[in-house]
């Protein structure tokens, strides 16, 4: 800006009045506009018009800004416009279809003039495809043909293949052939075949018994699957040889069992002397392998345990008599560490008192753990110190049962279970082979492949044995006692079986076996359990039949002090003793333990618990306001309401006191044992279980409330009768001759609270509830200092009162009587009253003292603070 502008406009007016038309038109452009409706004439685009399917509706409402009038009219001109649009489309097209017609003129003869040569052309590809399907079809017959000849061919080599098998076989197994059979009729000189085993030289001699009869198996097995493969065709060929498969397959198994059993019996007899060489030994041994590699791949598990059954097992036998039989040790084969080594089991002496021992946990099936194939195994299981009693016959039994199945088939279990693993990692089990065993083979058992020797020859023998010849000592319930130590060393012997098995799957299949499901129905645990709850439940009646608490004897050895709550928790101990607990009844001693603490609540709701009228505190509630009630007589206490009171306080905190112990000594039982000894469950139900025994002690806890309550009440009346003197305390010191200023509280002070005292055992040696002054000295002294201020305060409010009746009988005199005023007295009265005001305060400080030495803060009770305002006071108000 020029000097010379600035001089024509030095306020620069221009430039506001610019700024204020551009600020303007900012202002107008942002301002909201008012726009009218825009008007959309009708077109071909029109969203309502081009929709699948017109609403009438919608299109009003899209048009609402025209009349109806207006819209009639807008729909016909644009229905005019739509035909106008209409007939000029149709104008145009007539034109070009005039035009097309007039093109196409002589076409069609054109058309079929091109026509005639296709028909030719169909002709002769229509005889083309005839000649290849002629040739296609002979090419194929002969095809199908060769494929036939192909295939009887391979049958017959396979029939063949059969045939040389069968007949190999039977030479191997030395079976005479259809030929030598017929000439054997003709002239019978010897109709017995040689044993297979009774071989000459070479592959004859007696360690490649085994070994030849591996191979006869594995022929045999191929020959089985050939025969499969030939009766899918239906060859006539397989049934007339089928009596042939069957001889070498009867033969093969006798031949192999005989060789099993006479391996079996060198290894597990030894020699006359009973020693046998290690060279001996390992070719046994490999005998034995190999004979079970041959069993497990002929599919022939069954047979081999039941050879096992007959000429090792069975041996052992077990008779009625058994267990009163003089016991006759076993002797090893090789040394073993016995069972009553020391090192091996704990002395009985070493176990905890209170735990039960428990052997019948299913840890075989649970954790995993490595079995000990090597010798001592029975003696290192940890439950063969329950089989160390030489004084139960039982235990003695089952101790020989186990050191004959360690000795003589152990090793026996270990081999076969490695032979039946080998077999399986390496899919060597013909189903069709097991399919074509005949079903006479399976006894009634799974068929389930592989060895279960533990399951199907150990248990089943010496279970059915146990049951069908012992059962009659065994499984007898009606001796509670001996039926707990039966059962106890028999699951003992279960679980030191199952710790000889060789694996896990062995105590699976043992478990599921019918002989081991119909061992354990034999065991009336529900009976033994009635006998039980008969003994347990009959003493706590016997016990809870008394209307009143027995005080134990000093000779008992327990924390309780009655009878009642001590039968109670030797009842519930009883229950989870090692005498008398069985894990498979928990549930049931759990119920039971709940009921015994239910049935001790109820005794003592029914015969100690007292009404709630009798509980009340007697001592009035008042303030040092309320009216006195002067003329209400005071029950003086005799000689026989003292000894019932003294009765009931004793009866009272005995029961308190045991219930407290009751619940301690529960609470700890379940942290120790309960919670351990039963069966293992979900988080959620061991935490139900768990709340169910806080209710019930919760209960159980509940009913003292009301007898402490009595308590307290009967101190009160105690304290409260002590405290009588207090209303002649005026007339004693008005007869006094010598009147001095008193220094010492009055005589009675001392004895208000010695009721307390005397019941919780402080200072004056043992008292009823000395064993609850832990725990409820403070609460209880506490309801009964308050008590006694309050009915102090109405004896000093019923002094006032008396004081001031008195004073207005005396007429003509001024009244200048102020029990606790602090006037310049002049005459004789007033010196009594300053007397008698001292007196109170003493008394009152020497009362306050006496609830302090309880460990109480008077402090905080609001009656002791009234009364002790009521005795400084200066002048006390008059209430009338």
């Amino acid at each position: 800006m020029t000097l010379e502008s600035s001089s024509r406009d030095p306020f620069e007016l221009d430039r506001l009045a610019e700024e204020l038309v551009s600020r303007e038109r900012l202002d107008d452009d942002d301002a909201p506009g008012h726009d009218l409706p825009i008007y959309v004439p009708l077109a071909h685009d029109n969203p309502y018009l081009t929709s699948d399917v017109f609403d009438v509706e919608a299109f009003l409402l899209s048009r609402s800004h025209t009349s109806l009038r207006d819209l009639r009219t807008e729909l016909r001109d644009y229905l005019a416009s739509l035909k106008e649009e209409l007939v000029k489309l149709i104008n145009d097209d007539y034109e070009a279809f005039i035009s097309l017609s007039t093109d196409l003129r002589g076409e069609g003869a054109r058309l079929e003039r091109l026509k005639e040569p296709l028909g030719d052309l169909k002709t002769q590809i229509l005889e083309s495809k005839r000649e290849l399907h002629v040739i296609q079809d002979a090419i194929q017959e002969k095809l199908e043909k060769r494929a036939v000849l192909r295939e009887e061919k391979a049958l017959l080599h396979l029939l063949l293949k059969l045939s040389e098998s069968v007949t190999r076989l039977e030479s191997l197994l030395l079976i005479t052939s259809p030929e030598q059979d017929d000439e054997m009729q003709q002239s019978p000189l010897d109709d017995s075949r040689p044993m297979a085993l009774n071989l000459t030289e070479d592959d004859r001699t007696r360690g490649n018994r085994a070994k030849h009869l591996g191979r006869v198996a594995t022929e045999y097995t191929q020959l089985l699957y050939h025969a499969s493969k030939a009766r899918q065709e239906n060859c006539v060929f397989v049934d007339e040889i089928q009596w042939r498969i069957d001889r070498v397959r009867s033969t093969l198994s006798s031949d192999l069992d005989h060789l099993f059993s006479s391996t079996l019996i060198a290894l597990t007899d030894g020699k006359a002397d009973g020693k046998i060489s290690e060279i001996e030994k390992a070719k046994s041994t490999a005998d034995l392998t190999e004979c079970l590699r041959t069993y497990d791949s002929m599919g022939l598990w069954r047979d081999a345990e039941d050879v096992l059954r007959r000429d090792v097992v069975r041996r052992f036998s077990i008779f009625p008599g058994a267990l009163a039989a003089p016991s006759s040790p076993l002797v090893p084969h090789t040394p073993f560490r016995s069972s009553t080594t020391p090192s091996s089991v704990a002395p009985s002496s070493a176990l905890p008192p209170r735990t039960p021992y428990t052997p019948f946990t299913s840890f075989a099936l649970k954790t995993p753990f490595q079995m000990n194939h090597g010798l001592g195994t029975a003696a290192n299981s940890p439950y063969a110190h329950l089989l160390d009693d030489s004084e139960d016959p039982l235990a003695r039994l089952y101790s020989q049962i186990l050191r004959f199945v360690e000795r003589d088939m152990i090793r026996i279990m270990g081999i076969a279970e490695k032979v039946s693993l080998r077999s399986v990692s390496a899919g060597r089990k013909d189903k069709s082979l097991v399919a074509a065993l005949p079903a006479e083979k399976s006894n009634g058992e799974a068929a389930d492949d592989g060895f279960e020797i533990m399951a199907n020859v150990v248990w089943e023998e010496f279970g059915r044995a146990i049951m069908d010849e012992l059962g009659h000592v065994v499984f007898a319930a009606g001796r509670p006692n001996e039926f707990r130590k039966h059962y106890e060393t028999t699951q003992a012997f279960i679980r030191s079986l199952e710790f000889l098995a060789p694996s896990a799957h062995s105590v699976e299949a043992m478990r599921a076996h019918p002989i081991f499901s119909a061992f354990e129905r034999r065991w009336q645990l529900p009976v033994y359990f009635q006998m039980r709850w008969k003994e347990i439940v009959g003493k706590v009646e016997e016990a809870l039949s008394a209307p009143r608490v027995d005080l134990a004897s000093a000779t008992d050895k327990h924390s309780f002090a009655s009878t009642q709550a001590a039968a109670v928790w030797v009842a519930i101990s009883a229950c989870w003793s090692a005498e008398v607990f069985i894990p498979e009844l928990s549930h049931r001693f759990w119920r039971l333990t709940l009921q015994l603490l239910s049935r001790y609540k109820t005794w003592l709701s029914n015969s100690l618990i007292p009404d709630d009228k009798a509980a009340q505190v007697p001592a009035e509630k008042v303030t040092a306001t309320s009216t006195p009630r002067s003329a209400t007589p005071v029950e003086v206490p005799s000689a026989e309401n003292a000894a019932a009171e003294d009765s009931t306080l004793r009866q009272y905190a005995t029961t308190i006191l045991d219930v407290r112990s009751m619940h301690m000594n529960l609470l700890t039982l379940w942290e120790q044992e309960i919670s351990v000894m039963l069966p293992e469950a979900a988080l959620e139900e061991r935490v139900n279980t768990e709340e169910t025994l806080q209710q019930s002690l919760a209960a159980l806890t509940a009913t003292t409330v009301s007898m402490s309550s009595h308590i307290v009440a009967i101190l009160t009346k105690r304290c409260c009768d002590a405290l009588l003197p207090v209303r002649s305390i005026s007339s004693q010191f008005r007869a006094m001759a010598n009147k001095q200023m008193p220094k010492e509280p009055s005589y009675f002070v001392s004895s208000i609270l010695k009721p307390v005292k005397v019941f919780f055992g402080i200072g004056v040696g043992q008292g009823p509830g000395v064993s609850l002054k832990e725990h409820f000295l403070e609460s209880y002294a506490t309801d009964i200092f308050e008590a006694v201020a309050q009915r102090y305060v109405y004896h000093l409010t019923g002094m006032k009162k008396t004081e001031d009746s008195l004073r207005r009988l005396k007429k003509g005199k001024k009244s200048t009587f102020s029990l606790f005023g602090g006037g310049a007295a002049k005459d004789e009265d007033g010196k009594d009253e300053e007397r008698i005001r001292m007196q109170m305060i003493l008394d009152v400080e020497a009362f306050g003292k006496d609830g302090q030495s309880l460990g109480l803060s008077v402090d905080r009770s609001e009656s002791f603070q009234s009364l002790t305002e009521m005795v400084h006071a200066v002048d006390l108000p008059d209430s009338t």
